[in-house]
């Protein structure tokens, strides 16, 4: 079965100063440093879009999530819906949420972490053939794969990552899916693997 802690690419650190305040910003910032996390992880020598980002954060007393947490999380799923042909969302190593150019990922990333779904877990072959029937959102799979029974929700959140670090499934890009919509990578993404 596919690990993917065993499948790490490591790049250098890139460390930036906060200089993001708008999206086309953040599409340079990608550009520029061809992959990074969405968000900081101490653990890891990625350069990450959260530490680019010169937007306030929550203030104490303030509703909602503030101006950079809202920045970043609709960011991540707008720079692949504006710039299909350039910019890729998805998971990298250990399930963290990545941006990456197209060329990154064709050259680097999908080799390094693609692998067929006959070699992911059973569950997630489950997931995957109900997503190659046709698109599906988080709760629509959650329901018709475990059809109420809770005691194994942990176990299809991790093969719904499985599905995205192995390639095998991405969120669909088009501009008017609001919420995780899932398709296969290769539909989405015809010249790459």
């Amino acid at each position: 079965m596919f690990n993917p802690r065993e499948s790490v690419v490591t790049l250098p650190l890139m460390k930036t100063k906060p200089h993001i305040r708008t999206l086309k910003q953040a599409l340079a910032h990608v550009r520029k440093v061809g992959v990074c996390l969405v968000f900081a992880d101490p653990k890891s020598n990625l350069a990450n879009l959260w530490d680019a980002i010169d937007l306030p954060e929550k203030l104490p007393g303030e509703k909602g999530w503030g101006q950079k947490v809202g920045a970043v999380w609709s960011w991540k799923n707008q720079l692949p819906a504006d710039y299909p042909d350039e910019i890729f969302y998805g998971k990298g190593a250990k399930g963290k949420s990545v941006l990456m150019t197209l060329d990154y990922l064709k050259k680097v990333h999908h080799p390094a972490f693609h692998r067929p779904v006959v070699q992911c877990s059973p569950l997630a072959q489950k997931i995957y053939e109900l997503v190659r029937i046709e698109p599906m959102t988080t709760p629509a799979l959650r329901q018709a794969i475990l059809k109420g029974d809770r005691s194994r929700k942990a176990a299809f959140a991790k093969a719904l990552v499985e599905l995205q670090v192995t390639l095998n499934i991405v969120r669909c890009n088009a501009p008017e899916i609001t919420s995780d919509t899932w398709v296969r990578f290769a539909e989405q993404y015809l010249g790459i693997g």
